[in-house]
């Protein structure tokens, strides 16, 4: 866990000391540089720990080697995290870090939620570019969305990403989950299942 935080916070230190200049009129984050440019580059690492994950640990180990299961229950099972719940451990030991360079946040949202108490952290902002990424008939379908939104009197510039099944340990667990719901989608591999939503506070 401790890997992927490490490296999202070197690509934040690598890119803030080669970003180009901002576009005139575009928001930027706390520190000056293009709150989409960091999002982006956020985004790159992010769902490359993401697809990593889900391949080369979670597919291999369970699905190709059957040498360990991954279970919700990991610590007691003895087991690997699920991808979803390795992505929300890093989210959470980045919000942790007092010292960011950019308080940005991040997170893993679906239309279609698992984990009902994490879907109750959308926001209207969230709920539309979610629709907009997940719906194949929006011309957004699979691309970014972004947006503004305003919290507690702080404005954030919004950016929400394609979270696309990568790997059978994606949608499997998705598809055959106690939580699905009847009207939710059969994914399939390369399907959007959801989006990462990254949230970087704005001058």
């Amino acid at each position: 866990m401790h890997y992927s935080t490490s490296m999202l916070l070197a690509s934040l230190g690598i890119f803030t000391l080669n970003s180009c200049k901002s576009e005139p009129g575009a928001e930027t984050a706390e520190g000056g540089y293009p709150a989409e440019s960091v999002a982006e580059a956020l985004y790159q690492v992010l769902k490359s720990d993401r697809k990593v994950y889900a391949q080369k640990i979670v597919n291999r180990l369970v699905k190709q080697d059957g040498v360990i299961k991954a279970h919700e229950e990991w610590a007691s099972e003895k087991a690997l995290l699920l991808p979803a719940q390795f992505f929300r451990e890093g989210a959470e030991e980045v919000d942790s870090i007092d010292d960011k360079a950019i308080d940005f946040t991040y997170s893993l949202q679906s239309k279609w939620p698992l984990n009902m108490e994490n879907a109750k952290k959308k926001t209207p902002k969230v709920i539309e570019g979610l629709a907009a990424v997940s719906d194949p008939e929006n011309s957004l379908y699979g691309k970014k969305w972004t947006g503004e939104e305003e919290i507690g009197g702080k404005k954030f510039f919004v950016g929400i990403y394609p979270d696309r099944a990568v790997a059978p340990a994606c949608w499997e667990c998705h598809n055959d989950h106690e939580n699905r719901q009847p009207e939710y989608p059969e994914f399939k591999k390369n399907d959007v299942m959801g989006g990462i939503v990254i949230r970087i506070p704005t001058n």
